[in-house]
């Protein structure tokens, strides 16, 4: 038996909002209505409009040429697209009895049920994963309106309202929100009065993108309670808390990446996109299949990097993940991204994107490509640098790779034939 399959159109995160997806996705967990797909809008500013259209508790459909389909298999209580940041998104199909196993799981690796602040986008797993918790808690969202983008100050005035009850309180953040939190210290032992409501929250979820151990070392001085997360869409987002699993979750590494199963994993695909990440063991257990690397220490899991993004450089394989994580601990590094971009002589020039911290100078290549050889081996060092003021994202915290390497081309390119201020270039061998 199928059930249909609802639009509901959002851009900018906000109150009004929030309240219309809360209002759908309420029936489609307890299997009383339509499931429920966000749709987010090019026009941000028209979703508030569409919303306030038909109110709260009576969405409608939005005119739309996705998805494929207009009904789901009757267990599916919501459809999300990914960020597409392997180069093709997809509708993800996840049940009811996968979105309520998660946010119990998280309840129970946290501090119960709790009060959740909502400061993500709504149309990615992770914002409308928010709602979906506050529901199954049986408690109201505090939600930060992101209007005009996002601003720690707003979050905290949400933090303090989340905290002021007897219920734990929670919020789900990107790395990109915490750098912006913790910058606003100022190198300062805490945090400035205007945001010391974000230490009152019981868990800060950090996830969607590797976090650099110095600004997660950072926050936790300033009393923010950061709880890294590791998941993605198909297993409800976040299902592995400080490198260990929540409960009945279970993970399995191997050399193509690691494996994923438990009750929090999507039903599969829509439409005719292929299942292929998911696959049954002979023991009949079914797994969600990863791309990405990283190992199992006394049952932590730490991760190395995507299988898709590692750098084949003179014959070398480069895993950018550990170069960046090398690279966030030298002063004047703010954010970095390493990539390849096309080179004549090594197949892929090992290219890192900086963008400066702003308290400092910013640094050099020769200092870059020492570190990186003292702790991972020359091959590892990166030949060329290029200064940023921002990295392209996709998806909330995602920073798109493919964008990274295609500008770091396109600027080695340009200042090889007129040398500017903002590139560097490196031309020694190995």
């Amino acid at each position: 038996m199928d059930r249909p399959l609802l639009e509901v159109p959002v851009g900018s995160t906000g109150p009004a909002l929030a309240a219309t997806l809360v209002g759908a996705l309420r029936p489609a967990l307890d299997g009383s209505g339509p499931a429920v797909l966000p749709v987010a809008v090019p026009d941000e500013a028209s979703a508030p409009r569409l919303a306030a259209s038909y109110g709260a508790s009576a969405p409608r459909p939005a005119a739309s040429a996705e998805p494929p389909t207009t009904h789901v298999p009757e267990p599916v209580a919501l459809v999300v697209r990914t960020s597409g940041s392997t180069g093709h998104a997809r509708h993800v199909m996840l049940d009811r009895a996968a979105l309520h196993a998660s946010a119990r799981a998280t309840e129970q690796r946290l501090h119960g049920p709790g009060r959740w602040v909502l400061a993500l986008p709504l149309a990615h797993v992770a914002g409308v994963q928010v709602l979906v918790r506050s529901l199954v808690a049986g408690t109201e969202p505090v939600v930060v309106d992101a209007t005009g983008g996002f601003d720690p100050r707003r979050l905290a005035v949400a933090a303090a309202e989340a905290a002021s009850g007897d219920s734990p309180s929670y919020c789900s953040l990107v790395p990109t929100q915490l750098h912006r939190i913790v910058t606003a210290s100022h190198d300062e032992p805490r945090l400035p009065a205007a945001l010391e409501p974000l230490t009152r929250l019981d868990a800060i979820l950090l996830g969607g993108a590797a976090t650099p151990p110095a600004l997660l070392d950072r926050a936790r001085e300033l009393g923010l309670a950061v709880v890294t997360t590791y998941g993605m869409t198909e297993t409800c987002g976040g299902c592995v808390y400080d490198g260990r699993p929540v409960d009945g979750v279970r993970l399995d590494v191997d050399a193509d990446g690691v494996r994923i199963t438990g009750p929090v994993l999507a039903r599969g695909y829509l439409g005719d996109a292929p299942d292929d990440a998911f696959l049954t063991d002979a023991d009949g257990v079914r797994w969600f299949r990863t791309r990405d690397l990283g190992h199992l220490h006394d049952g932590v899991l730490r991760l190395a990097g995507r299988s898709d993004d590692v750098i084949v450089t003179g014959g070398h394989k480069v895993a950018p993940a550990e170069v960046e994580a090398v690279l966030a601990e030298l002063p004047g590094v703010g954010q970095v991204c390493v990539v390849g971009v096309p080179d004549e002589e090594w197949g892929a020039a090992v290219t890192v994107v900086v963008v400066p911290d702003g308290h400092r100078g910013p640094p050099g290549l020769a200092d870059l490509r020492e570190a990186v050889r003292r702790t991972l081996g020359s091959a590892a060092a990166p030949r060329h640098l290029v200064l940023a003021d921002a990295l392209p994202e996709r998806g909330p915290g995602k920073v798109d790779r493919a964008e990274v390497a295609r500008r770091a081309h396109a600027a080695l390119h340009a200042s090889a034939a007129s040398p500017s201020t903002w590139t560097e270039h490196h031309g020694h061998t190995r």
